[in-house]
């Protein structure tokens, strides 16, 4: 048995990481959500972290860490690498408690991001620009932080910054006054899940605690697979708040011994769920949040009747990426698709293919046409956006009676990723 000395945080140190927190994590509603419900015939609440000045739970563990350091350490200052919501916890926490920071971002990250930063942080805290990846920017932290004698406040390794994100599962329970049957929490490195299992472990056991990873980064999903922790090679960044390639081994091994189960959930289904709290809720989450919503479809029937609670973890999304977003929640809906189109090198090719070809709900979202005057057809990328993923086959179909179709791209990865 692997019980032997793994660190589990003590409620009591949960309950002071909550009167450190006090004025400066805001109590954040757990509320419930009456199209949720319906939709699922289920008590749904939701947990929302996303309401945080900060606009994410990152504040908790950030302020926790950095209050606990000792006068010799807070003069010497504090180091971070982040590209996301930890960056802001730090910088507003070095900002009130009047430590410098310096955090270590890669160098491709959006200059909305640095300018939310440098926005909490003011005058306490320095950005390196450094690497492409966050790894890179990680591995330079840290090598200056061995060198100039700092403290690295870790995303979610830490034992106080666990202590601190458990502190969104006491306001859960004290908000619901009721029994919880499941909570549903996002897992990016796990400090979030770990916080939260240590808190229903002791204080309402029977509650089923469900973690939820992106598809195309479920590090936590296979390191548990795996029985141990588990480095992944390539992963799929768009969820980025929850994107990582290995989670932490304190991280892992509370989850391994208390998570009820670990499930991943695709990143066009949480687009999907991205647009919907926008267009029907009119809540703002970036990718990370919509996770645990996502994954109410797998539990539908063990959720019936229950009283549910979602974390939404952050509303960190930059507009620039609804174009995206809605791109993937299409592909996932199999309502858009791309073609090799080869039209007959002819007058009138274009018409017919629009009026004969095309169904009376498809639209053409992608055209782009080449021509080669030595062949018989030439090729063009056509993107088709259908109301229903019914009409797919009968366009494939007549594609092919008059000779139009050419390639089908969605299932080529390969010449598909130039496309979205």
């Amino acid at each position: 048995m692997e019980t032997k000395s793994i660190f589990i945080p003590k409620i009591s140190n949960v309950r002071e990481a909550a009167a450190t927190l006090k004025g400066v994590a805001a109590l954040t509603p757990t509320s419930r959500s009456l199209r949720y419900s319906r939709d699922f015939d289920a008590n749904i609440f939701l947990k929302r972290e996303d309401l945080q000045q900060v606009r994410s739970y990152k504040i908790r563990g950030a302020y926790n860490k950095i209050s606990s350091l000792t006068q010799e350490e807070r003069e010497r200052g504090i180091v971070c690498a982040s590209a996301g919501n930890h960056s802001q916890g730090v910088a507003f926490s070095c900002n009130l408690l009047k430590i410098k920071g310096t955090i270590y971002m890669p160098a491709p990250t959006p200059r909305q991001k640095i300018e939310q930063v440098m926005m909490f942080g003011e005058d306490q805290i320095e950005i390196i620009l450094i690497g492409d990846t966050f790894d890179d920017a990680n591995k330079a932290a840290m090598a200056a932080c061995k060198e100039q004698g700092k403290t690295f406040v870790h995303p979610f390794d830490d034992e106080k910054v666990i202590e601190g994100q458990a502190t969104v599962g006491l306001e859960i329970l004290e908000q619901t006054k009721m029994n919880i049957d499941y909570v549903f929490v996002p897992v990016g490195g796990g400090g979030l899940a770990s916080g939260l299992l240590s808190v229903f472990n002791i204080l309402s056991p029977e509650t089923k605690v469900i973690g939820v990873e992106p598809q195309g980064a479920p590090s936590m999903f296979t390191s548990l697979q795996n029985g141990v922790n588990t480095e992944l090679g390539e992963i799929d960044k768009f969820v980025d708040g929850a994107a990582v390639k290995s989670v932490g081994d304190k991280t892992f091994a509370i989850c391994r011994q208390l998570l009820h189960k670990m499930i991943t959930v695709p990143e066009g289904r949480i687009c999907q769920e991205i647009l919907d709290l926008y267009n029907k809720d009119a809540i703002v989450v970036e990718p990370a949040g919509a996770l645990t919503l996502s994954a109410l479809d797998q539990f539908k029937d063990e959720i019936r009747g229950k009283n549910v609670v979602c974390v939404i973890s952050g509303s960190n999304n930059d507009i620039t990426r609804t174009a995206e977003i809605k791109e993937r929640a299409l592909l996932y809906a199999n309502l858009k698709h791309y073609f090799i189109v080869r039209f007959p090198q002819r007058a009138g090719a274009l018409k017919e293919f629009v009026a004969e070809i095309l169904g009376p709900n498809d639209d053409i979202t992608h055209f782009q046409y080449s021509k080669k005057n030595a062949k018989e057809n030439a090729p063009a990328v056509v993107g088709v956006e259908l109301k229903s993923e019914e009409d797919l086959q009968p366009l494939i179909d007549r594609m092919k009676a008059h000779n139009f179709f050419g390639e089908y791209l969605n299932n080529k990865p390969d010449l598909f990723q130039y496309l979205v």
